[in-house]
């Protein structure tokens, strides 16, 4: 799980290593104004809470600490990825199956239920691609290249097989 996990991730560092700051932290694509910056701060920080809670076994997934630094210079965001990578490397040979309580508000206020630590990394790496395939949506209308063909997909998402 730590390999596919750190793959994916590895492609928002080879995106970040193509890109200016400018485009990086671009809002202007419609309808929601969101910037390749904002989703990958976004999509760390969610680690991050994970991360944060390892010791307590705790995990406010609203405790997100919104670096705007991460999001507005490839540099930081960059630094963010290393970070994380860190981070989820030191999981291998811990206990995946161990309980963590883990928090997060829905909208009509905060639920908190117990998670084992894969499932609450399974959900951390599945939100990670559904925002790049947001990513995908801004970058196509930036005219970036993605970093590779399967950027934003998840492997059980049927392909349209040309004919």
């Amino acid at each position: 799980m730590i390999e596919a996990i750190e793959y994916n991730l590895k492609r928002g560092i080879r995106l970040l290593n193509t890109i200016t700051d400018i485009q990086y932290s671009d809002t202007s694509i419609e309808p929601y104004h969101s910037s390749i910056g904002g989703h990958m701060r976004h999509i760390l920080d969610v680690f991050d809470c994970i991360f944060c809670g390892l010791e307590s076994k705790k995990v406010d997934l609203a405790a997100r600490k919104r670096n705007e630094l991460a999001e507005q210079k490839t540099a930081y965001g960059l630094a963010y990825f290393e970070e994380t990578l860190e981070q989820l490397n030191a999981l291998k040979g811990v206990d995946l199956n161990q309980m963590v309580e883990v928090s997060d508000d829905l909208g009509l206020g905060t639920v908190t239920t117990n998670y084992t630590l894969a499932s609450a990394l399974i959900q951390a790496h599945s939100h990670a691609i559904h925002h790049f395939a947001s990513i995908g949506y801004i970058i196509s209308k930036l005219g970036i290249e993605l970093p590779d063909a399967d950027f934003g997909y998840n492997p059980t998402t049927p392909r349209l097989t040309q004919i």
